[in-house]
């Protein structure tokens, strides 16, 4: 994640203070002090820092934090407040037209990813919002952009109007609306062309396309990994057509992340789409309020349970854990959990999303999946009886599944030795209304999840 460094300092000041059981005047500008500089190093503007630490000096003297007993909570509660007020508080909502089609056009550098992110988006608009969606191709300017967004169309599986190169970008927008209006399309999304820098053509070409179609919504494409960079590019663009939104690529990178915490509150322009990841599916809703929760340390349980929800087949999960729960778990449920698990994205990704879950380093979660793929392996090199009843499965078995599959006998036995601790799970589990959950249940990552890879 982009502010997985700030994260790290914040949640060490944070504990830092938990250790001391008062605040005085002396100490809290020390507290603040060190927020400050984490803030400075994450790449946060420093008028915004400035700022950002006024704000939270201000609230915590009107609420005396230093004569509480427990100020530590006071202190973080205040940090995440200006935090979502830092990020977009409640205006970062896409606005959606009533009984009528809603336009949205893309713009921003070339090179941006303005198309790859209109594929996204459109998957998003189809997939989670249950919208019908039409794409335009209005980058007239390069052959290989109307390919792209043609391949992503029919990837999603969502309507285009593709007219070529011949034709000009107003004049597609036109055609593209008055179809989105006629064939009641709830959304249309217009790529537009970009430049590898700022320049009136382009400005007016995107203004004309605006004052043809009004749209409801013109949102620029900027690269979290730009840094401040991408503040000046928000201030261009808004300062010669009105921006309603930004979409924020790239956000599950290494990048520091304080373009995301200071183009906001210096451009006025609120965050509405992250991208968090290559796939046609990694886009998400900006949600300030549980960005500011994972920058804290305190996960994003409504996005993992969104995701949940988008990924994961019910009914199946449903039927496995009835299956679990009955005591009738064998390699096939297994099997099915790690797919299950597989979808929701990276492990380091679905960790990061659940409070008070352990970090773990690129190298543990390369580790990890690397696992997961060996026990998908091995077990698809047993037999469907084998799968079934794995306590039948002795020396001259295991040595035949493992040159099936191209593994070590001591693969094999991994495989089922972490089957046999998840069956035991399985049976704690199963007690767990008359006696509460057993302490310490599912041990530590990652050989605590049901199926899990260590």
């Amino acid at each position: 994640m982009a502010f997985e460094n700030l994260s790290e300092k914040l949640s060490s000041i944070f504990k830092k203070m938990r250790g001391q059981s008062r605040l005085n005047e002396q100490n809290m500008d020390e507290i603040l002090k060190e927020i400050r500089v984490a803030l400075l190093e994450a790449d946060v503007n420093f008028k915004v820092v400035k700022q950002f630490i006024s704000h939270i000096k201000e609230k915590a003297v009107g609420q005396e934090v230093l004569t509480k007993l427990n100020p530590s909570q006071t202190v973080v509660k205040i940090v995440h407040q200006e935090l979502v007020e830092l990020l977009g508080s409640d205006d970062s909502e896409l606005h959606f037209s009533n009984n009528q089609v809603t336009t949205i056009m893309l713009v921003g550098l070339q090179g941006s990813g303005k198309t790859t992110t209109a594929g996204k988006l459109a998957y998003l608009m189809k997939n989670k919002l249950k919208k019908k969606v039409l794409l335009a191709a209005c980058d007239v300017y390069r052959p290989a952009a109307i390919e792209q967004l043609q391949t992503l169309a029919n990837q999603v599986g969502v309507d285009i109007v593709n007219l070529g190169v011949k034709e000009s970008p107003v004049k597609i927008a036109k055609i593209a609306y008055e179809k989105a209006r006629q064939e009641m399309y709830d959304v249309l999304i217009i790529d537009t062309a970009g430049r590898l820098q700022i320049d009136q053509p382009l400005m007016k070409e995107l203004n004309d396309i605006s004052s043809c179609i009004n749209p409801d919504e013109t949102l620029l494409l900027v690269d979290a990994m730009a840094g401040q960079d991408a503040v000046n590019v928000a201030n261009s663009f808004n300062e010669q057509i009105k921006l309603t939104g930004i979409v924020m690529s790239k956000l599950d990178g290494d990048a520091r992340g304080g373009a995301a915490l200071s183009i906001r509150h210096l451009t006025g322009v609120p965050i509405k789409f992250a991208g968090v990841g290559e796939k046609i599916s990694d886009l998400d809703i900006f949600h300030p309020d549980r960005m500011a929760d994972r920058i804290l340390g305190m996960g994003d349980v409504l996005t993992l349970v969104e995701k949940a929800q988008e990924q994961l087949d019910e009914k199946e999960m449903k039927h496995s854990v009835n299956k679990m729960m009955d005591g009738q778990f064998d390699l096939n449920d297994m099997l099915k959990q790690l797919k299950q698990v597989s979808k929701l994205g990276s492990l380091g990704g679905i960790l990061k999303l659940i409070p008070g879950m352990p970090k773990i380093s690129s190298e543990q979660q390369t580790l990890a999946e690397k696992e997961m793929k060996n026990f998908e392996v091995v077990i698809n090199s047993m037999t469907p009886y084998e799968r079934k009843h794995p306590e039948i499965l002795k020396f001259s078995h295991k040595n035949r599944i493992a040159k099936g599959s191209g593994k070590s006998l001591a693969d094999i036995n991994r495989v089922l030795k972490k089957y046999d601790q998840s069956k035991e799970i399985m049976k704690q589990m199963k007690n767990f209304k008359k006696n509460g959950f057993p302490k310490g249940m599912g041990g530590n990552f990652p050989g605590g999840f049901p199926g899990g890879f260590n």
